[in-house]
């Protein structure tokens, strides 16, 4: 069992631990010749399970991720920790912004890795393939729409404080996801204007069942407790991290019913 800091263990213990426990750890996994380390949460049985794709932020898989991670299987469900940057690479904070532009410079490469870990999920023999979603957190928030827009086969996508990207014109019509993005008011790496062309763009593919939620004064990074740069536009916020967990949970509930 992974031992976190205080901050971790606040959010996480709002999920009690069911009496069968959870099984958790480090997976390491290669596709296209590359080497990732991910990280895996389950109730412990056999399942088959609902399985969740967990995308990091631009520091990697880190505790945070992790904690994430156990809070699903706490909930029932497989939750696998996507690695996109590769094993050997954990940036430091102040290396963090470099290393996720290079995935925005790319994003054939940045899909596929995505997608590469969406299989990895499908991969274990408790998930039902039938049962998937992906949620991401900042640079892992614009991922989960990046793999949504592959026409990979995940039954749901939720984005916190994600950059909302736009794709090449028509490119919407792919995203076969139900989509559930859950956005900071304040949020400066996602002004109002690229909200507006992320919806419009949306709007372009008429069967996409999609909602935004946007939380008063809320900036970015709003539901990561060590997140305290207001001057850079991110500020952790209890009450948005609170009610952003809330309506993942219930939007995840209706998708796999």
């Amino acid at each position: 069992m992974t031992t976190y800091a205080q901050n971790l263990n606040e959010i996480l213990d709002r999920e009690a631990l069911p009496a069968g426990g959870v099984v958790s750890g480090d997976v390491d996994y290669v596709a296209h010749g590359v080497a990732f380390r991910g990280y895996q949460a389950r109730p412990a049985g056999g399942g088959p399970y609902p399985g969740v794709l967990v995308v990091h932020d631009w520091l990697g898989v880190t505790d945070y991720v992790r904690m994430r991670c156990d809070m699903l299987a706490r909930l029932g469900y497989v939750a696998f920790a996507a690695d996109v940057y590769g094993a050997d690479i954990r940036p430091a904070p102040q290396d963090a912004a470099a290393v996720a532009s290079g995935f925005y410079q790319d994003r054939a490469l940045w899909r596929q890795r995505l997608a590469a870990a969406f299989e990895r999920l499908l991969a274990e023999p408790s998930v039902d393939p039938a049962r998937t979603a992906a949620i991401g957190y900042c640079f892992g928030g614009t991922s989960v729409m990046e793999l949504a827009r592959t026409g990979a086969s995940v039954g749901a996508v939720v984005s916190f404080h994600g950059g909302l990207l736009t794709g090449p014109e028509g490119e919407a019509k792919r995203i076969t996801a139900k989509v559930l993005v859950l956005h900071g008011a304040a949020d400066p790496v996602a002004p109002d204007d690229a909200l507006l062309a992320f919806e419009n763009d949306l709007r372009t593919a008429p069967e996409i069942d999609w909602q935004v939620v946007t939380y008063a004064n809320a900036m970015h990074a709003f539901t990561l407790p060590d997140a305290n740069a207001p001057e850079h536009g991110a500020l952790f916020d209890a009450t948005a991290e609170r009610r952003s967990w809330t309506a993942m949970k219930t939007f995840l509930n209706e998708v796999f019913d």
